[in-house]
């Protein structure tokens, strides 16, 4: 059974699908706009320090919960359909995840289509790794977590590290992740009237402007499509009334296929990105502690095999 708050949450989303039109213009400056206003509905759990950094021209925002264990580090790449988003719009959920993880997180203003097209979104996430390696920060220190395009920029940087021999991260976490630009999934049609938050007459309008004469199968804009081998431990979180369900559920099942660990946790009833509600919505805070308690479990696990092998 659901809470009170997601109820409540659901009845204002409903209104607002109400009041938008069945087919939206997208409208970049405005939707960039809204989506700053609707992050600030939403408080931080916790007091957080934050820190513009420069990452060799990407810039980016240390935030830095009260309790860090070591340097445990979570690089966040935010959503917005690869076109809106900003270190502001998600400074409180990106300093949230990393409360939850104890670690300190890196997040980054990558550039946004269509004023930068694929994939420089993912080179500008590949730049904040290394820059972060560059630092001293060990990889299996390292953490890449995102939300929905965010998410989709995670398992691609994994992919793009993983085919140039880099040192992977120790695990992945991924909210709600758009890992299929064909938009192929079945729940792109069974979840269409449940769907609150993700726009598909905007999605629609992504394809072109992000990917451009990009073919959407290419595994570094749908990852769904990519040989999976070898990607370190992942935590795919996603919510039922979703469009992009089963852009988490299909990737889970193929990831496992190819030998990847994943943790999938498919939350009743929740919407897109629900995470980002925690000051407000009880299921949100829950899936914040089921974060830390992957962090945790990926570093014991990476430990006790380092004494084995000892």
């Amino acid at each position: 059974m659901v809470s009170i708050q997601a109820n409540l949450l659901k009845l204002y989303g409903q209104y607002k699908r109400i009041i938008t039109l069945p087919f939206k213009q997208l409208d970049l400056a405005k939707e960039r706009t809204e989506l700053e206003a609707l992050s600030k509905m939403f408080k931080p759990l916790d007091k957080y320090e934050f820190t513009p950094v420069d990452i060799n021209g990407v810039p980016g925002e240390w935030i830095i919960p009260p309790k860090v264990v070591n340097d445990r580090t979570i690089l966040y790449l935010h959503g917005g359909y690869y076109l809106i988003g900003s270190i502001q719009s998600h400074r409180n959920l990106a300093g949230n995840i990393a409360a939850a993880a104890q670690a300190r997180a890196l997040i980054i203003d990558y550039g946004l289509a269509p004023e930068h097209p694929f994939p420089a979104g993912l080179n500008d996430a590949l730049t904040a790794y290394m820059w972060l390696l560059e630092q001293g920060v060990r990889a299996d220190h390292i953490f890449l977590a995102g939300d929905s395009a965010g998410g989709g920029l995670v398992l691609a940087t994994l992919l793009m590290l993983r085919d140039r021999g880099m040192p992977l991260p120790a695990g992945a976490i991924c909210l709600s992740p758009a890992t299929d630009m064909t938009r192929s999934g079945e729940s792109w049609k069974t979840n269409i009237k449940k769907e609150l938050v993700v726009i598909p007459s905007i999605f629609t309008q992504v394809q072109p402007l992000y990917l451009g004469d990009v073919d959407p199968h290419t595994p570094y804009a749908s990852p769904i499509f990519g040989d999976l081998h070898g990607l370190p431990p992942l935590l795919i979180q996603v919510g039922t009334n979703e469009v992009l369900l089963s852009d988490s559920t299909s990737f889970a099942k193929r990831a496992r296929k190819d030998g990847v660990e994943v943790t999938l946790e498919v939350w009743p009833e929740m919407m897109h990105v629900f995470q980002l509600t925690a000051s407000f919505l009880p299921e949100a805070r829950q899936a914040l502690v089921k974060i830390g308690e992957f962090v945790n479990s990926v570093i014991q696990k990476a430990s006790e095999a380092q004494r084995m092998a000892v």
